[in-house]
């Protein structure tokens, strides 16, 4: 319950600003190539967030561990959010973009200590359903930040809607003061747990699967990575209303990501872990491209055929998703848990800040559909990492 409701405080505000933003921005006729610029922008805190790791591995003490870490990052995500309640999202886009930024690298260090704590407190049999669960939180929150802030908005205004998502961005840090800790205590003189850490860091830096593992985080999920962040443009240019496109995210899609995730976490715990992920993404790849393949084929209509093939697709990113992070976590030695697996998940938001960004021009050059052909292309790079990866689990 405790990582299930972090992780919906995490996607709370990923769903506002990766969907409902988007839409209203292009609603209210932004380009779409300004659009992904400020989303390109806003995962770069994510992308680095590596950087800041090292800090919530080594600068724990026993009053101070990763839970603080959490409720510190929290607060200030909280905080700006309240601050862009008196903003126009349009004409006030430069000091908007500004606030979120800060937002984002509050939110990319939640993430790091979120991650750590699991790491720290989970066996590797239980990884894959538990991210299942993690995974699950965070498409909730998605929903009701996404497409559900695009419907609540006609109710009660947008104002409104950013108070409910600072309420769901904080709500988790009463969760975390009740909770019994769940990480040992550092032990040892600091200079001597920093060598430790230091060592530690240069086996993971000669080990072939980490960067393997990075490869596929970094390479694997352009595909879908785009499409989750033009979803909202992407359907209101096919003639769909704000709301249909708020109701379809919030529900089928959410769903269809939701049972994909918990699905593909059972199955991780099962089966050898980079080969399951390898059929994951193939299967992704091959949902992205059919939709792109259609949409060409009709010319751009809108029709229920795009929302059936969007579903699946968003059941497949599910299942792509809870697999492959569990397997993260399996790369990730526990000393480094903040800063090994943070790496690899700075990675995958690279993978979301160029695939974006390409999105974005490729899109503006030859529409949507090839654009995501193009991208379906990268994705398969990671195909034979995975299968590079060996079988057992890591150390």
């Amino acid at each position: 319950m405790l990582f299930f409701s972090l992780y919906l405080s995490e996607g709370a505000p990923i769903g506002y600003l990766w969907l409902a933003l988007p839409t209203r921005l292009r609603a209210a006729g932004l380009p779409v190539e300004q659009i992904t610029g400020l989303t390109a922008l806003l995962v770069l805190p994510w992308t680095f967030k590596f950087l800041a790791a090292p800090l919530v591995d080594g600068l724990r003490t026993r009053r101070w561990g990763r839970r603080q870490f959490v409720i510190a990052a929290q607060l200030v995500m909280g905080g700006t959010l309240l601050a862009t309640l008196t903003l126009d999202p349009v004409r006030d886009l430069g000091l908007l973009t500004g606030i979120l930024f800060a937002h984002a690298c509050a939110a990319a260090t939640q993430d790091v200590a979120i991650d750590a704590l699991c790491i720290a407190a989970t066996a590797e049999d239980e990884r894959g359903r538990l991210n299942g669960w993690m995974q699950a939180g965070m498409m909730i929150g998605r929903a009701a930040m996404g497409g559900g802030a695009l419907v609540l908005g006609g109710w009660i205004g947008p104002r409104a809607v950013v108070l409910v998502l600072v309420a769901l961005t904080t709500f988790s840090i009463g969760l975390v003061l009740a909770a019994r800790s769940m990480e040992a205590p550092p032990e040892g003189p600091r200079a001597e747990r920093a060598r430790a850490l230091l060592r530690a860091l240069v086996e993971a830096l000669r080990d072939r699967s980490t960067w393997l593992g990075i490869g596929v985080a970094v390479i694997g999920g352009a595909a879908f990575k785009a499409l989750e962040v033009v979803l909202g443009p992407f359907l209101i240019d096919r003639g769909y209303s704000e709301t249909e496109v708020g109701w379809f995210s919030a529900g089928p899609m959410i769903v269809a990501m939701t049972l994909g995730a918990l699905v593909g976490g059972a199955l991780a715990d099962r089966l050898p872990r980079p080969r399951f992920v390898a059929g994951a993404l193939g299967a992704v790849i091959v949902a992205v491209a059919s939709l792109a393949v259609t949409d060409l084929a009709l010319g751009g209509a809108g029709g229920a055929h795009l929302l059936v093939l969007l579903a699946l697709c968003a059941f497949g990113i599910g299942v792509y998703t809870a697999s492959s992070y569990a397997m993260f976590m399996d790369l990730t030695r526990p000393l480094l848990a903040a800063t090994q697996f943070s790496a690899f998940m700075g990675a995958t938001n690279g993978c979301e800040a160029w695939s974006v960004w390409a999105m974005g021009r490729l899109e503006a050059a030859h529409g949507y559909a090839t654009a995501l052909l193009v991208l379906c292309g990268a994705s398969l790079v990671a195909l034979p990492l995975l299968l590079g990866l060996p079988k057992r689990r890591a150390p």
